[in-house]
């Protein structure tokens, strides 16, 4: 089992991907590099959580559309 992600990275997760829904992609790196251009995240742990949060939703929803 996972650990659950705290309410506050699936708040800023949730919100770029309203505002920006073409933007990310499947691609942990890419997504890290889109957190810290369209954020002001100072911190890298709560960057890379967000970034990785938003990649794996993307991959479900991707798998989602070829199920």
């Amino acid at each position: 089992m996972g650990t659950v992600k705290p309410s506050y990275i699936k708040v800023i997760a949730t919100e770029l991907m309203k505002r920006y829904p073409e933007v990310f992609t499947s691609n942990f790196d890419e997504n890290k590099k889109l957190v810290s251009q369209l954020t002001n995240i100072r911190s890298k742990t709560i960057r890379n959580r967000v970034a990785g949060y938003i990649t794996r939703k993307v991959n479900r929803s991707l798998k989602a559309s070829k199920g």
